[in-house]
């Protein structure tokens, strides 16, 4: 299932928000949104975010292209819990692409960007399917990656965090 980006009214600086729903069994016996379904949000945004753009993968590692890649690191901080189902936010973005690797960082927050419940970032490498060795992005996946490049600090417009 693909779900369009959220327009907020309050734009997001950089990246974009991916709609994410929170059911109510996600939530743990004390009420809060298990630790564990924060980043399986982050991962069903940007699958989303790739699968608008092209990008599948239907069962054959060898026709899957960018999508054969292998999380080398993953981090979550958490800011607050999330107490309620209902309709979240991702906000995603790149924090820097390389030839082979991507590190890619996300926001779990309400569905305006405004409140942010917990944070991280994702490092993946591209693999070649037969050798599981890291392997070039396509020009494609680099164009549309960098898209959601974050600004450094010398490129952010005055007065927004960066």
């Amino acid at each position: 299932m693909s779900v369009e980006p959220l327009q907020s009214a309050r734009p997001v600086p950089f990246g974009q928000l991916v709609p994410v729903i929170v059911h109510f069994d996600d939530l743990d016996a004390l009420g809060m949104l298990h630790n564990s379904r924060y980043p399986v949000l982050a991962e069903r945004a940007w699958a989303d975010h790739w699968h608008r753009h092209g990008f599948t993968f239907e069962g054959d590692w060898a026709a899957a292209s960018d999508m054969c890649n292998v999380i080398k690191e993953m981090k979550v901080s958490y800011e607050r819990p999330i107490t309620r189902p209902g309709r979240y936010a991702a906000h995603l973005w790149i924090e820097r692409l390389g030839r082979t690797g991507m590190t890619y960082g996300f926001r779990i927050c309400a569905a305006d960007g405004t409140e942010t419940y917990a944070h991280g970032h994702r490092v993946i490498v591209r693999v070649d399917p037969q050798a599981l060795r890291p392997t070039p992005w396509s020009d494609h996946a680099r164009t549309l990656a960098a898209e959601l490049l974050r600004p450094t600090a010398d490129e952010t417009p005055e007065g927004e965090a960066a």
